[in-house]
């Protein structure tokens, strides 16, 4: 008779060590030292699993870390992280093997509250000393074209009008800072963690600028003291849901929120740490002064590359990025925009060539255990195009270098909004801005010019001629042709 599965607990740990490897170190010594904000599968297999890495040698018992999240959709994850005194399965999807990891970094999560009070007075607490983020590439109000602050968004005029009360979690971060000024404390540094070009000096605009249009002074004493280190973060971490809970039961441990992650990380930080931070590089944590070499080959290879591959693999109605790379039109479509359009504007960071790094990506991708799907990689395109695609094809335009295969991937974005696959299946909404793409593209059938007026994702880009008439052809082609003869259009040098 199969044993039911052992939940995932504190007093459990001990029944779980042949199935996992568990904590080893006593949780209940544990003394926080950062507050995250976010906590998504992403921030639990990366994050928090290099600061449990560093427990489990016997370090930074003092680094601690309080979850926390300002979204109604936020209280879910803390109800069942509670739950488990969250603790956090982790399971590694390696071709080769599976293996199973109780992460134990984390040991709280703050209650979700309109005004953020819970966090705001954590925040605080002088023991805390970083506050990091995972907040999607959309959640930083910045303005799409030009890249400024967002002052005018509707979450941010309503932290300015109520600052001891805010929304966001950027509010909530300006009023800590007042308190910590107030009781002549120390600043904390804030850390984003989120695949963002220059994510820290993103990170310290939106705060500064916020800060700036409540009190100036308060915006200069955490310019004075705060540091925003730029970060770039990598480990592919698909959605999870039943069948990573199954897989996990299976093992013997019941967790309703298992993490699924590839068998590849990669953190690189500037160390800009205005008040201390663990020993990470004994972790395998990489600080360099040049981070965004680093973030550059990342952020153009393998987040323009899911983009390349995932719109078009969406209408051909395929469901996983994995089945997507072993189709060979779209691995060759994903080859030669990486190699002739891409890396020819990603310079080499120390270890791994952009070639070599396309390679790495792509054995990534082809991970047959790594459940990625097309839905996940798609969402949001609204903020992944302008942040991972658009910057190669600008530098391609200005060098005068080729942008075709780009502006495919434009024009097979702007067919997908359209929302049908080439089955006829209904594309569901997949984006914060769904109704407003649909519409473009919409009226984009008759004139495909249209879609490129969108200012706040193309900017000026709708004005350079070989771009519009390259994206006009391929949308066209798309939609009169289909997919896959449009792919072998290009695969040929159309």
């Amino acid at each position: 008779m199969l044993h039911p599965p052992t939940s995932l607990k504190n007093e459990n740990l001990a029944l779980l060590r042949n199935k996992a490897f568990c904590p080893n170190y006593n949780r209940g010594e544990l003394t926080p030292g950062i507050v995250h904000i976010g906590v998504g599968n992403f921030h639990r297999a990366h994050q928090s699993w290099y600061l449990h890495r560093l427990m489990q040698n016997g370090d930074a018992h003092d680094w601690a870390i309080i979850g926390a999240g300002v979204r109604p959709y936020d209280v879910e994850m803390r109800l069942n992280l509670q739950k488990q005194d969250y603790l956090s399965t982790l399971i590694e999807l390696d071709p080769e093997g599976m293996s199973v990891e109780i992460v134990g970094s984390m040991i709280g999560y703050l209650p979700v509250e309109t005004d953020n009070s819970a966090l705001i007075a954590q925040m605080c607490n002088p023991e805390i000393r970083i506050v990091s983020l995972t907040v999607t590439e959309g959640g930083y109000y910045v303005q799409s074209a030009g890249g400024g602050f967002d002052h005018q968004h509707a979450d941010i005029m309503f932290d300015v009008q109520n600052p001891r009360r805010p929304r966001t979690a950027f509010g909530a971060i300006v009023e800590a800072f007042r308190l910590r000024r107030q009781a002549r404390q120390n600043a904390f540094t804030v850390l984003s963690c989120d695949n963002l070009h220059c994510n820290g000096e993103v990170a310290r605009q939106t705060i500064l600028g916020l800060a700036e249009l409540i009190d100036p002074d308060l915006a200069a004493w955490i310019n004075a003291k705060a540091t925003f280190p730029n970060s770039m973060v990598d480990c592919i971490v698909p959605a999870s849901g039943a069948e990573a809970s199954a897989q996990a039961a299976k093992m013997g441990i019941a967790d309703p929120v298992v993490v699924t992650h590839e068998n590849f990380r990669q953190w690189v930080l500037e160390d800009k740490f205005c008040a201390g931070r663990p020993n990470w590089q004994e972790a395998g944590v990489t600080f360099s002064e040049d981070v965004l070499a680093f973030e550059s080959q990342k952020i153009r290879i393998l987040n323009a590359g899911h983009q390349i591959v995932a719109n078009s693999a969406e209408l051909l109605g395929i469901k996983l990025i994995s089945t997507a790379m072993q189709n060979d039109l779209i691995r060759k479509l994903f080859n030669k925009i990486q190699v002739a359009e891409i890396i020819p504007h990603v310079a080499p960071v120390s270890g791994l060539t952009p070639a070599q790094y396309v390679k790495l990506v792509e054995k990534r991708f082809l991970n047959p255990s790594v459940k990625d799907t097309v839905r996940r990689v798609c969402f949001d395109g609204s903020s992944r195009h302008p942040g991972f695609v658009l910057p190669s094809l600008r530098d391609a335009l200005v060098q005068n270098t080729a942008i075709s295969g780009l502006a495919f991937t434009e024009a097979a974005w702007a067919k997908m909004c359209l929302g049908r696959r080439e089955n006829g299946s209904e594309i569901a909404p997949n984006d914060p801005s769904w109704d407003t793409l649909k519409t473009c593209a919409q009226r984009a059938v008759a004139n495909p010019c249209i879609w490129l007026e969108q200012q706040n994702i193309y900017g000026d880009l709708v004005e350079n001629t070989r771009f519009r008439n390259a994206f006009c052809k391929w949308f066209q082609i798309l939609a009169t042709q289909g997919v896959n003869p449009a792919i072998q259009s290009y695969l040929k040098g159309g």
